[in-house]
């Protein structure tokens, strides 16, 4: 299945009013789910959902939390990542900034901009957090609270190779484009999961990450 969805119409996408509709649409109030066992995060996908009904009867579903680091520039972006090809979960994956939170974290926020810094060296001094998107559970065994901040351009990246390959932007325009957001399937302990997939030039932006991308148009622009 390689099909968009487009429940709603393009959208015309600006910094001014993306950093407007985010700060009037998000908080930093941390959902009891992050730590409750007792809770199962949806991903908004009956498919990857289920798939995390099963994980979470086999092992403990790990708080995590990660940056959407949106780059003011002229053309808005995305900061994203891809990770090592040695790491035993999720290779070559792309992905947000982030990892499980520590003990260390004072917050889910301050565990994503600890991460930004350890995997690609983005200083604390460009950004400006906005609020927490929604909870976001994956079929891997994470809850994952995603930090949504913007960027001052001018920073410089260090890349932490043990950790990913490289970092790259993609526009902002064409990942909140509903006409972009497509639809794979594949196989899963014997069900047909179904989950998003943006697919830009020569990465491949899917699962997770996709998911996540999907629920920051749905709250910024859908709701």
């Amino acid at each position: 299945m390689n099909k968009p969805i487009l429940k709603s119409g393009p959208v015309v996408i600006g910094a001014a009013d993306f950093f407007t509709r985010s700060r009037a649409r998000l908080g930093f109030d941390v959902p009891p789910g992050l730590y409750d066992p007792n809770v199962i995060p949806a991903s908004g996908d009956p498919g990857t959902d289920k798939m995390l009904e099963i994980v979470a009867r086999e092992q403990p579903v790990r708080p995590a939390a990660v940056l959407i680091a949106v780059v003011d520039r002229p053309e808005p972006t995305i900061l994203l990542t891809q990770r090592s090809a040695h790491l035993n979960d999720h290779a070559c994956q792309i992905a947000f900034p982030g990892g499980k939170i520590d003990a260390i974290d004072a917050s889910p926020l301050d565990a994503a901009l600890r991460e930004a810094e350890e995997e690609v060296g983005l200083s604390r001094d460009f950004v400006e957090p906005i609020g927490y998107l929604d909870l976001y559970g994956t079929a891997f065994g994470f809850r994952i609270l995603p930090t949504v901040a913007k960027v001052r351009p001018g920073f410089e990246l260090i890349i932490n190779h043990s950790e990913v390959d490289d970092a790259f932007e993609v526009p902002l325009s064409f990942l909140m484009n509903p006409v972009n957001h497509q639809v794979h399937s594949k196989e899963f302990r014997g069900m047909e999961r179904f989950y998003y997939a943006m697919p830009f030039a020569e990465r491949y932006i899917w699962g997770a990450t996709a998911g996540m991308l999907r629920v920051l148009y749905e709250r910024i622009y859908s709701s």
